[in-house]
């Protein structure tokens, strides 16, 4: 009897408009951290892996698996040199690239999805998909599998991070509340590119290639079980279908909006470096700095704090000078371009934690001044 009642007070308490808003907080908020930990998760993995599995022939394998053998100890240390990687950067990049343009491909079908029929169950067909691409990856030992599983998690992304975030702008009526829900949530899509790769590095090196996906299944697994808790029931999300909805206005047509361009143009740009930097900077770093996937993991983690600094400055700013946002987004793609030109002028692996600093700085100051607008 105590335990029924116990289960009534908690079913009822989780059933409160105010909890749900904060459950519904919680669930996006991880939804969006791990698509983004998913996308940056590979940048230290990848490369090297494919050479273990001999994606690239027998020769590179070899040569691979020769450089893992321990040195004489009466040998001086040998630095990292370039070589010829037999076609693994274009490869490599398409390979990252294919969730993107997966997502891009599936994002107008998604969100015609989510206006016909509702946000929750969209959601959780994300996160499914999500978990699906994720345990792809743990156990994919083939470039074909593990372009599978990253296209296929372009369209887990797809729905997962539309309909979340329709769920907060639908659940926060109040704008305050809606752009404090917005911010933390866009909060955690930072904290996730940013994170993944030192988090990704440091298990691949001393757990295997396994662990990190198999945690971020996990994770996917237990945000589907609480998307149940606050999921409406399916004769409600069916009648809710049903209700006349206002007429929506086709994409290209919003386009033509020259703000809405140039908004865009700018949250483009301000991703250009990071696109650039993801698949080649893993290679780039084993030719000229280190071998160790979890420093190359670890060139990510400090840039984290000037990018947070960079959203709370830009915020402040933004309330006091609201007419010179454009001057922000403007500066940030101006330190963006002079990092991007440092970078491979880089000898040393603390001096390139100072270009990639700037970098994600420079983006805290345009994501935030064009979606604080």
């Amino acid at each position: 009897m105590e335990y029924a009642e116990a289960k009534e007070v908690l079913w009822t308490k989780i059933r409160e408009p105010n909890m749900q808003r904060k459950l519904i907080l919680v669930i996006v908020s991880i939804a969006l951290l791990l698509d983004n930990m998913l996308y940056m998760v590979i940048v230290p993995i990848i490369p090297d892996y494919l050479r273990y599995i001999g994606a690239w022939g027998e020769e590179d394998q070899l040569e691979y698996l020769e450089s893992l053998k321990p040195r004489n100890a009466s040998l001086p240390p040998t630095t990292p040199h370039p070589r010829d990687h037999h076609g693994q950067d274009s490869a490599t990049g398409v390979l990252f690239a294919s969730k993107a343009i997966v997502q891009l491909l599936v994002n107008p079908f998604s969100g015609a999805i989510i206006d016909r029929i509702g946000y929750d169950i969209p959601m959780m067909i994300g996160l499914i998909i999500m978990f699906l691409s994720t345990s792809l990856f743990a156990c994919g030992r083939s470039y074909s599998l593990l372009f599978f599983a990253r296209s296929l998690q372009g369209v887990g992304s797809a729905f997962a991070d539309t309909s979340g975030l329709a769920m907060i702008a639908d659940r926060f009526t109040e704008e305050s509340e809606r752009s404090k829900a917005l911010g933390i949530a866009l909060a955690f899509i930072s904290f996730g590119c940013l994170v993944a790769p030192p988090f990704g590095g440091a298990l691949y090196q001393f757990a295997g290639k396994e662990v990190p996906f198999l945690i971020l299944a996990l994770i996917s697994l237990l945000d589907g079980f609480m998307l149940l808790l606050v999921m409406k029931p399916i004769k409600q999300q069916i009648s809710d279908s049903k209700l006349p909805r206002p007429e929506s206005i086709p994409i290209w047509q919003l386009m033509m909006d020259p703000y809405i361009a140039v908004c865009a143009g700018a949250l483009m740009m301000s991703n250009v470096a990071l696109a650039f930097l993801e698949p080649t900077i893993s290679l780039w770093m084993e030719d000229n700095m280190t071998t160790e996937n979890w420093k190359i993991g670890m060139i990510w983690l400090p840039a984290f704090f000037p990018h947070v600094f960079g959203v709370i400055i830009t915020v402040k700013m933004a309330r006091r000078y609201p007419q010179h946002q454009w001057r922000m987004a403007a500066f940030g793609l101006a330190l963006e371009g002079l990092s991007c030109f440092i970078i491979p002028f880089t000898t040393s692996y603390k001096m390139l934690m100072i270009p990639i600093c700037i970098i994600c700085f420079g983006i805290a100051l345009i994501d935030t001044a064009v979606l604080y607008s």
